[in-house]
């Protein structure tokens, strides 16, 4: 068999990784080199997604944490089922709207008020009892040695804790400054980096699960995720709520169950395509992709003036769509099935002028029975306007690692929550989730907060499926850049016939035409972010359009860093793409 993709186009700049056995794009070479090493040791692709998940979790605890948030999807080969794990844990019981309001005025202060239930352990732990054939303690021995022994500061982490830090998004607190500077200074490249307190929290659940283990691997990852939910590391997390004003209690841990659930399911050519539901970007994604199956992209040419246009523009609709009606589905009647409608989208698809791009949020579409108001900004915005330094909308950022094993499991996970953004407990090393953070407090906001409501979230990890031929997993870190970045990358593969690596290396565009996720939800009307390498020309036409053109340098880490694995089921070969970007790697055999 041949290769599925075009071999008329240039190389990239890295070869496209060729397996076929099994295959890993971590968002670092570490981390995907833990869970190459899983595979290599007869685990499926949850065992070593979840090894490299948590190798993330240590490596870019600045980005993501194990106390954070991992929205993760699988495809399980044998049984064709595809699950997803919900991504964002809940506010506490006590977080209300009148709380905000009485105390704070409707502003939700940065620091202990940002915590919610972290969802990343159960997320782990439920999807290795599930679907996985090792034990947490196996899977764990990667993180727990990074953390103990350390690693060589790298480029990427110390640049980004430093602009952290200088942004405004740090959260001043001695205790995560020991962590994330100590001494005083983010450690030099080069210079080995150690977290020794996670590394005693991990190896204590370790110890936890192992004295369970002799009654089977059951109880002994239930005794893991009680260790974490029920036991010491819950206690340390509610004492410094109770010392620094915090909301959470023991209660709202020990209560905790995550969810797995079906994915959303949409179409584009041969493709099924499988996003998060509407707690998540998912929907977002599969709308605009809804829209762009009404356009003729490949004849417009790759990265044209009219490619880039009609794609931020789809993008545009669909940001839209969320921002009125997107919340946590569990108490929000979300109208996805009016929203992917064909006929909805044959209207909302009229609304894409290819000579006039909207120079602000589209109006959102219209759904029976209901009569959104116009878009204002949310009173939790109030928090402030970015720093002068800031001139990209407030990203904490997050990670992403996917895997394909030997029998045609499919992982793809969003590890997310910036350590650096909350007040570290010093016996755990890490925060609490601050995924509180992406609040809202206006009372018809269809992702206010309140008691057990889930925040929203960008993360997105995706799955996309040609039944009998392909499985694709795919998805990148970037806030509300990471949907446009998978977008992009996705078409340039199955419009455009790119192999994976030249698909995830090719320039990107982005739109901040819309309110961001994260505090204070920044919004930038007309903003369209062009990496260095698009045309000038086109960038001339997008600017006659009506976009607000700005530079970015090529290859910008803001620009996302997806990872995408092919898996070709006729020809019997994995196909990986890693971002060059940022620190991300491809491993197979």
């Amino acid at each position: 068999m041949t290769s599925p993709f075009r071999t008329d186009l240039p190389e990239p700049y890295r070869p496209t990784l060729m397996a076929r056995h099994h295959a890993v794009v971590a968002n670092h070479p570490w981390a995907s080199q833990a869970a190459f090493q899983i595979l290599e040791a007869g685990g499926n692709a949850v065992d070593a997604g979840v090894a490299g998940g948590l190798a993330l979790n240590v490596i870019e605890s600045d980005m993501c944490h194990f106390l954070g948030v991992a929205p993760t999807m699988l495809y399980m080969a044998k049984s064709g089922e595809v699950v997803s794990a919900v991504g964002p844990g809940p506010w506490p019981e006590k977080a209300t709207l009148d709380y905000f309001w009485d105390k704070h005025g409707g502003i939700v202060p940065r620091g202990i008020l940002h915590s919610v239930v972290p969802s990343a352990p159960d997320t782990w732990i439920t999807l290795l009892e599930r679907y996985g054939t090792m034990s947490f303690g196996e899977v764990a021995q990667a993180a727990i040695r990074f953390a103990r022994d350390g690693f060589p500061m790298f480029f990427l982490r110390r640049d980004r804790t430093i602009e952290m830090f200088e942004s405004g998004l740090h959260y001043a607190c001695p205790t995560t400054d020991a962590v994330f500077a100590p001494g005083g200074r983010v450690p030099p490249i080069g210079e080995v980096y150690k977290q020794t307190a996670q590394a005693s929290m991990l190896q204590y659940i370790v110890d936890q699960e192992t004295a369970a283990a002799k009654h089977g691997r059951a109880a002994g990852l239930r005794a893991a995720r009680d260790a974490v939910y029920k036991g010491d590391v819950a206690r340390a997390l509610v004492r410094l709520q109770d010392e620094l004003g915090g909301l959470m209690t023991m209660k709202d841990l020990a209560s905790y169950e995550g969810e797995l659930e079906t994915p959303i399911r949409g179409r584009f050519g041969d493709w099924d395509m499988y996003v998060s539901g509407p707690w998540g970007q998912g929907p977002m994604v599969l709308e605009a992709l809804n829209l762009l199956k009404r356009f003729d992209l490949k004849s417009m040419g790759h990265n044209s003036a009219a490619y880039i246009h009609v794609l931020t523009e789809a993008m545009k609709l669909a940001a839209s769509d969320r921002e009125h009606y997107f919340g946590d589905p569990r108490f929000e009647d979300v109208p996805l099935n009016v929203l992917l409608s064909d006929a909805y989208t044959e209207t909302r698809s009229r609304q894409i002028e290819m000579d006039k791009a909207w120079p602000e949020l589209p109006t959102p579409g219209p759904v029976p029975g209901r009569s959104p108001k116009p878009w204002a900004a949310d009173p939790s915005a109030k928090i402030g306007p970015p720093t002068k330094r800031q001139r990209e909308p407030a990203a904490a950022e997050t990670s992403y690692i996917c895997v394909v094993d030997k029998n045609g499991n499919a992982f793809s996970s969003t590890p997310s929550d910036a350590g650096v953004m909350g007040p570290v407990v010093p016996e755990l090393g890490l925060p609490c989730c601050a995924w509180g953070s992406r609040a809202y407090t206006g009372r018809d906001h269809p992702a206010r907060l309140g008691p057990f409501r889930r925040p929203r979230m960008a993360a997105n990890p995706q799955l996309a499926i040609i039944p009998g031929r392909a499985v694709m997993p795919f998805g990148s870190p970037g806030s509300e850049v990471l949907g446009q970045a998978q977008i992009q990358t996705f078409l340039n593969t199955v419009v455009f016939g790119m192999e994976p690596q030249l698909a995830v290396e090719k320039p990107r565009f982005a739109s901040y035409s819309w309110p961001g996720s994260m505090l204070p939800h920044g919004y930038h009307p007309g903003r369209l972010q062009l990496e260095g390498l698009i045309d000038k020309g086109v960038a001339a036409e997008l600017a006659r359009l009506g976009h607000k053109i700005d530079w970015w340098p090529d290859r910008r880490w803001r620009a996302g860093s997806v990872g995408m694995i092919h898996s070709d089921l006729k020809g019997g070969i994995l196909y990986a793409g890693a971002d060059h970007r940022r620190t991300a790697y491809a491993i197979g055999w």
